[in-house]
């Protein structure tokens, strides 16, 4: 989302399920971090445009530190007037209307150049509610084919949609992220950590998936990648007296004490000097002895 996409390519898109109470957590999560990558300049988009459906503007302004990110944000409010009674651009039935009011807003950031900003949207379930899925699935790709738009995201709650709302939504995405919480089946469920997946397509077609864990106390959503590395219930480091041990063993390959080197019987030198000797009979004339040519020599490979 921060790196954004190449020029004359859509631009990346995230969505993220939300199964568990936390889905907005990882949410402003994200948006938080993408405000601070743009503050510091290590975003390739200049500012952010953020359309909110499930929480005010003011829960928002608090969220990134009471107005510290705003120069860089502009904020629709579809969350006090979503049927568009006061605004009628911002009706969330009119998704013609709230595409013209998005780009609006981000050029308002950036100006009309060639200077991208990024999109967040906090909840999709609000359009769902009242259009078509083929037209936010519209609206979205027109966000994405957009060329001032650098990445898009949005958050959906897939316990409120079928499955084909959820696998075309997908479909349209580049990544999608969700949490997996621990002791699902357990009477006392902890919901507050767990493990959080995320599901990159990657350009050639090859699928790359990210799994961290995560855990949510009063400070927020935290997260701490997951080793893929298996635990083990030995030591895999020996101790000196170990290593000396290891140093005596003598492998064959090496001298032993009479200052000779081990030979190895390959199978067809004989060992009469050495007192013993292997005699081979065949099982008939029929049988042709052995050689040291390639039975394939004249093959053409």
């Amino acid at each position: 989302l921060r790196d954004g996409g190449e020029e004359g390519e859509l631009a990346p898109a995230l969505t993220i399920e939300e199964t568990v109470p936390f889905g907005l957590d990882v949410s402003g999560y994200l948006l938080t971090n993408l405000s601070s990558s743009i503050l510091a300049g290590k975003s390739s988009s200049q500012g952010l445009v953020l359309i909110t459906f499930s929480r005010s503007p003011s829960f928002y302004l608090q969220l990134l530190k009471k107005g510290i990110v705003v120069s860089s944000i502009r904020i629709l409010d579809c969350y006090t007037d979503p049927l568009g009674w006061i605004d009628q651009s911002k009706c969330v039935s009119d998704l013609k209307k709230l595409f013209s009011s998005i780009i609006e807003a981000g050029r308002e950031l950036v100006g009309t150049g060639k200077t991208r900003f990024c999109v967040a949207i906090d909840s999709v379930n609000e359009l769902l509610r009242h259009s078509a899925m083929p037209l936010v699935s519209g609206l979205l790709t027109d966000l994405r084919s957009h060329a001032q738009i650098s990445s898009v995201f949005w958050s959906l709650n897939t316990d409120l949609h079928q499955e084909k709302v959820t696998n075309a939504l997908e479909y349209i995405s580049t990544m999608k992220a969700n949490l997996e919480p621990e002791n699902l089946f357990s009477v006392h469920q902890d919901f507050g950590k767990g493990r959080f997946h995320v599901r990159f397509k990657l350009r050639k077609g090859r699928v790359r998936v990210m799994s961290e864990e995560y855990h949510v106390d009063q400070s927020g959503i935290n997260f701490a990648t997951k080793s893929l590395l298996p635990k083990v219930q030995f030591n895999l480091q020996l101790s000196e007296k170990e290593r000396v041990e290891k140093e005596k063993v003598v492998l064959p390959f090496e001298h032993q004490d009479d200052g000779k080197s081990n030979e190895i019987y390959d199978g067809r030198r004989s060992l009469v000097d050495k007192g013993g000797e292997i005699i081979y009979f065949r099982d008939s004339d029929d049988e042709h002895p052995d050689s040291d040519e390639d039975p394939d020599d004249d093959l053409d490979i």
